[in-house]
Order: structure tokens, then C-alpha cells, then sequence
């Protein structure tokens, strides 16, 4: 208990260090997308912290112990995608410089909407704002979630007063600090996960699976990826890939890079650095299941990381490691913090089109933090279950790409804005109906895989609804 309450003493030092730096800023650029000059290596290192840290690293250790290598179809999603991210990083880039495009949602806002028609601007906006906000709250419940898991093993207390203590920090440090204060802590975040994964995650695997000879002792279908079925094996590289087009934390890293060169290098180096962390966080898991001689329940498969932890370190340096998993946490927490907080008051309060005084957006960003943090812990204190939060979460943001893609390629793309709408929404419903479905009926459908089926049918909407625009233009003329 002594060296945990040094690691944590130490690194609130640095935090509220680097809080007060940032306290008094009142450069939007700076406090949005760090003045849009960043280097490689420190969008790299954000990155990688937010995909490998944190509610995620942890979720994927309770995937691993759920369901084994099925979790490994995740990563070589992401490595897919960072590879289609590549051809149109410095695109978005330079676009957002030179266009002042601030997040994702502001790009499709700026692409599909005009202040000519000032109605269905305003559907538009709540609509990708919304459905947005609602994908991050998933997500960012199972960094509560985790952090939670943590503190109630370290500290012995309950699990909704750990929760709450992990949203007070994370929301106070996303509120102060904004974009530049993250990227400074995902550094020190990520090197905390990579000390981790050397001296306690690598050897604690290796000695639990007997040099992986015991691997063989699991289900044959944790081994060959199929425990969720074949169609999220399959389907998740196929179609969860498109996802890292549409994730706002992504385009905020990239409109934040110093240059375009600078944005494609970030896309590819990302992508491929974070592949090995997508196996060995499942294989976490899998030690895990091979070790105890009791189950887990579905709520508490977030303890995974700290029954590991505890069984393959003690004093020092198991004390590191719980304050580095909570570190990383904040860094993924506040991440998604500040992007779901910054495009409400870009969508909602005008922001944009409008102009607004910068100490005003300030306000807005700091409040809406608040009360998106709160609905975040409502949401973690009543659905616990962080595999379920994590996978919806990430998966849902897949009904963002068809839209996005087109907005990309066609010059034209505003003129099907009907038809882009429509076709969200139903993606949207489409998806919600079926998670809702698998979670109550399991047997009927598998709830991780409610996305696939949503994109299939999103994209021939999109389609039929391009073709009839275009049919109903040459009517007209």
C-alpha cells in the first residue's frame, strides 16, 4: 500500500503540474488541436495510448479471457484501417487547416450542410452530434468502469465509490487541460503500458502458459478465434477496419499534426505499433482463465487485469503497475472526454458558422465536460459490464464510414445530403434494435456483431439513395 500511495502522490504531482499550465490558456487552436503543429512522435504515442490503454487494454483482457483470440480480430482491424487512414490523412489535414474544421463531426457538418438551408443544418448537426455523443458515452463508461475495477481491488472499496472517484478526476483534468495537456499525458501514459508489458504482462503470460504449451488446455474455440462465431472473426477485420476513418479522437490527432507528411506518418506507424498489443492483452486473459479454478461473471471480467497484476508482482513494482493501468485510463478517459465535449458545443451552440469569443467556447467545452462525465458514470454504475461497453462502443462508430468515405471522394457530395442522412439513421436504429436484441436473446444473435449487418445495410441505402437523387436531377432538368 506504501508504494502505491507514492506512485499516486507523484504522478497527481505531474498531473496537476500540468493542469495549472494549461489552466489560464485561452488559444482555442491550442486547446482544440494544439495549434495544428505537432510532431510525429508525440501523435503517435496519443494514439497508441488511446487504443491500447486503458478501458482498453483492460477490455481486451477480459475479451481474452471471455472469448481468447477472438480479440485479436479487433487489432488486425485496426491495422487495416490505420493502412485506408493512410491514403487520406494529409487530406483531412490540410483540409482542416485550411478550412478551420476543428473534429470529425464539424468536417461531415461542413461537407453535407450550408446556412442556406438553416433546418436541416440543425437536423444534420444533432444528428451525427448525437449519435456520436451516445458512441462515446459507451466507450468512455468502460474507462469508469476500469478505473473502478482497479481502485475497488487496491483499496478495498466499493465499486460506485471507486467509479465516482474515477470520473471526478477524469472529468476535472479533461476540463482544465483540453487537446495539449492530453497529448503530454498519453506520452508518459504509453511508456507506463510498455514498462508494464516488458516486466510484468510478457513474463506473467509466458510462466502462466507454461511457455504456451498450456494454450491447448482452452476450448478449441478460443484458440481459433471462433467463440464469438465465425461472423464477428470474419466480419470484425472486414468492416470494423472503416471505423478508424470515422473515430473523432483520430481526426483530432490528425488535424492537429504540424504538416500533412507528419499525418500520414502518424497513420501507418500507428497502425502497425499497435497490432502486438492486440495479442498480448487477450493472452492476459486467456493466463487468466487457465489459472483460477472459478468463473467470472460477465460484471466483473474488468478485475482480470488486477487478479494477474497481484498473482505476477508485488511492492514496487506491482504498485507501478496499478497506478500506470489508472494513468492510462485517465489518458483514454479524458481523450474521449474532451472530443464528445467539444462537438456539442461546435453542433449545438452554434459554434462554427457562428463566431463566438474563445473564452466563451471555453466555458461551453468545461461545462458540457461536466455533465457528459456524469452521464458517463451514470451509465457505468448501472451496465458494469466492460466488454459489452467497450465492443458497442467501438463498433457503432463503423456506421459513421460510408458517409465519410463518400465525403472524401465525391466532389459533389453535398448535393446527396438527403440521402446520407437517411441512410445514418438507419444504420443507427438498425444497430441499437439488434445489440438491444443479442443482450436480451443471446441465443438469437450475438450482440458484438450487431454492427456488421448495419454498415451492409447502410451502405446499399447510401447507394439506392445516390441513384435516385441522380435520377430525380436528370427528371427535373
Amino acid at each position: 500500500m506504501g508504494w502505491l500511495i507514492f506512485w499516486i502522490v507523484l504522478y497527481l504531482i505531474v498531473i496537476i503540474a500540468l493542469s495549472v499550465k494549461h489552466l489560464k490558456t485561452s488559444d482555442l487552436d491550442q486547446y482544440l488541436v494544439n495549434n495544428r503543429n505537432t510532431k510525429t512522435l508525440p501523435l503517435v504515442f496519443t494514439i497508441l495510448a488511446t487504443f491500447v490503454g486503458g478501458g482498453t487494454s483492460i477490455g481486451l483482457m477480459a475479451l481474452g479471457y471471455e472469448s481468447g483470440f477472438a480479440a485479436v480480430a479487433i487489432g488486425v482491424a485496426y491495422v487495416i484501417g490505420f493502412i485506408i487512414l493512410w491514403k487520406y490523412a494529409g487530406k483531412i489535414r490540410n483540409y482542416g487547416a485550411k478550412r478551420n474544421i476543428y473534429s470529425f463531426p464539424h468536417f461531415l457538418n461542413h461537407t453535407y450542410t450550408t446556412s442556406d438551408e438553416k433546418n436541416f443544418a440543425r437536423i444534420f448537426s444533432a444528428t451525427v452530434s448525437g449519435v456520436n455523443i451516445f458512441i462515446f458515452f459507451f466507450i468512455l463508461s468502460a474507462q469508469f468502469v476500469a478505473m473502478a475495477s482497479l481502485l475497488k481491488f487496491s483499496f478495498e472499496i466499493g465499486y460506485t465509490t471507486a467509479a465516482i472517484i474515477s470520473a471526478i478526476i477524469i472529468i476535472a483534468y479533461t476540463a482544465i487541460a483540453g487537446l495539449s495537456g492530453v497529448i503530454i499525458t498519453d506520452t508518459i501514459q504509453f511508456v507506463a503500458i510498455l514498462i508494464m508489458i516488458i516486466l510484468i504482462f510478457i513474463p506473467g503470460i509466458i510462466t502462466d502458459t507454461e511457455t504456451f504449451s498450456r494454450l491447448n488446455d482452452l476450448p478449441r474455440e478460443m484458440l481459433n478465434g471462433t467463440q464469438l462465431g465465425i461472423v464477428f472473426l470474419v466480419g470484425t477485420p472486414i468492416f470494423l477496419s472503416w471505423s478508424v476513418l470515422a473515430r473523432m479522437d483520430i481526426w483530432q490527432r490528425i488535424l492537429a499534426a504540424r504538416s500533412d507528411k507528419v499525418a500520414k506518418r502518424v497513420s501507418l506507424w500507428s497502425g502497425l505499433g499497435m497490432l502486438p498489443f492486440y495479442i498480448i492483452f487477450p493472452m492476459v486473459g486467456m493466463a487468466v482463465r487457465l489459472v483460477i479454478d472459478y468463473e467470472i461473471s460477465p460484471d466483473e471480467t474488468a478485475g482480470v487485469a488486477y487478479l494477474f497484476i497481484d498473482r505476477h508482482s508485488s511492492g514496487f513494482l506491482m504498485a507501478f503497475a496499478i497506478v500506470g493501468l489508472l494513468s492510462a485510463l485517465m489518458s483514454s478517459g479524458d481523450s474521449f472526454l474532451n472530443i464528445i465535449s467539444i462537438s456539442a458545443v461546435k453542433d449545438f451552440a452554434g459554434w462554427g458558422k457562428k463566431t463566438i469569443k474563445p473564452e466563451k467556447a471555453h466555458q461551453l467545452i468545461r461545462v458540457a465536460t461536466f455533465i457528459f462525465g456524469l452521464t458517463a458514470l451514470f451509465i457505468a454504475l448501472v451496465f458494469p459490464n466492460i466488454v459489452d461497453l467497450m465492443v458497442v462502443g467501438i463498433s457503432t462508430i463503423t456506421i459513421f464510414a460510408p458517409i465519410t468515405i463518400f465525403a472524401l471522394i465525391n466532389k459533389n457530395a453535398f448535393a446527396y445530403r438527403k440521402a446520407v442522412i437517411i441512410s445514418l439513421l438507419v444504420a443507427f436504429f438498425i444497430n441499437l434494435f439488434l445489440f438491444v436484441l443479442g443482450v436480451n436473446s443471446p441465443e438469437i444473435f450475438n450482440p458484438k456483431a450487431s454492427f456488421i449487418p448495419s454498415i451492409i445495410i447502410e451502405t446499399i441505402v447510401l447507394i439506392i439513395g445516390v441513384k435516385l437523387t441522380k435520377i430525380n436531377k436528370t427528371v427535373l432538368k
